[in-house]
């Protein structure tokens, strides 16, 4: 009933947004792609309406933490784009990009799966798939199968970063 008042856009948060004042900001498992959190929430704050708000999650201080020491011990870097951070300094970087009513926590929300083939699906396809092509194509399978091994329960060790936040005006 709101389509008419909702837009989604598509841009890199690293750079101011190219968007008009909106009154509300939701993401989802974003944030912690974007390297530079202090220009990320800036630019946020930028397009939000004084007393708009900020909704979202991403993931925290420790996510995938378990995964990647697997993924050491199998003799490959942590290769991580991710910044995955604390909710103590996401919130002064939001107080300092002008949010103000800010509350921030984590949660730790491990994910397991139904059966081993979707675990070895999702961690070839969404956990894995900057290390896979730095290996010979005939050992990913089993580059994936060790991962897989390596995690107890068939769970990945997920930490979600919350945050809520209104900008101050």
């Amino acid at each position: 009933r709101f389509g008419d008042r909702v837009e989604f856009v598509v841009a890199d948060l690293g750079r101011p947004l190219p968007v008009d004042p909106v009154d509300a900001i939701l993401s989802t498992a974003t944030f912690h792609w974007v390297p530079d959190h202090d220009a990320l929430f800036r630019h946020l704050a930028a397009v939000l309406r004084p007393g708009g708000r900020l909704v979202a999650q991403c993931g925290g201080a420790g996510n995938i933490e378990h995964l990647l020491q697997v993924v050491e011990r199998l003799g490959q870097p942590r290769h991580g784009q991710h910044h995955f951070e604390t909710a103590e300094a996401t919130s002064r970087r939001l107080r300092e990009a002008g949010f103000d009513a800010v509350q921030t926590w984590l949660s730790d929300e491990p994910t397991r799966f139904e059966s081993r083939q979707e675990l070895e699906a999702f961690l070839a396809t969404v956990c894995l798939r900057a290390h896979l092509p730095r290996l010979p194509e005939a050992d990913r399978a089993a580059f994936v199968r060790a991962v897989a091994d390596g995690l107890p329960g068939q769970a990945i060790d997920y930490v979600r970063l919350n945050i809520v936040a209104r900008r101050a005006g």
